[in-house]
């Protein structure tokens, strides 16, 4: 009987080529975000693990930011996710390429 590692093909960290970190969440307390930046984070989560070539979550970072405003205390939350991909997504250049110029091509 083949060990389990040997009998399905695994997910190798070798493999990783591209690493794309996605942001949902915000602890700057002078920008937070609004639920339809926080949506749009979520999508391009989504896409990144389920559209191809897929990646897969190799790491997770939580920050925590408390702040005393006056007599209040304010808590705002970021979760940082670590997305490896095999290659760099075509998509994912496209996207990125838009969001830094915003400017149409004529």
């Amino acid at each position: 009987m083949k060990p389990m590692a040997e009998s399905s093909p695994g997910f190798d960290l070798s493999e990783i080529t591209f690493v794309k970190r996605i942001n949902i969440g915000s602890i700057n307390p002078n920008n937070p975000v609004n639920e339809e930046q926080t949506e749009r984070q979520m999508n391009l989560l989504n896409r990144c693990l389920n559209e191809s070539p897929k990646g897969r979550i190799i790491g997770k970072d939580i920050s925590v930011g408390i702040f005393q405003i006056g007599e209040h205390q304010l808590s705002l939350q970021r979760v940082t996710y670590h997305i490896g991909f095999k290659r760099q997504p075509a998509w994912l250049i496209n996207l990125e390429s838009e969001q830094t110029n915003p400017w149409p091509k004529q």
